[in-house]
């Protein structure tokens, strides 16, 4: 379960690091609304994983839309096009 906690509380660190596990994150707010967001570091790691995954999986549809819109490029034809930029 998250903590949420006000900026200030961060002059007593540890008390507000002691809370931050994997799964329960802390966010703190400043006048009451939410700014910061500590979490585990295993977590943090964890979460860049699947942002990285969620982006190729978008990037991945796109093309393959592509292909279905305006047809696909055949293999030759792609060796060809790197080939000719070696060159």
């Amino acid at each position: 379960m998250a903590t949420i906690s006000p900026v200030s509380d961060l002059r007593n660190y540890n008390t507000v690091l002691d809370k931050v596990e994997i799964g329960s994150p802390v966010y703190l707010t400043v006048n009451g609304r939410g700014k910061y967001t500590i979490r585990d570091i295993e977590e943090d790691a964890e979460f860049e994983k699947t942002k990285a995954m969620l982006q190729l999986m978008i990037e991945l549809n796109k093309g393959r839309r592509s292909g279905e819109e305006e047809g696909y490029v055949s293999a030759s034809d792609v060796r060809a096009r790197f080939h000719s930029k070696k060159a």
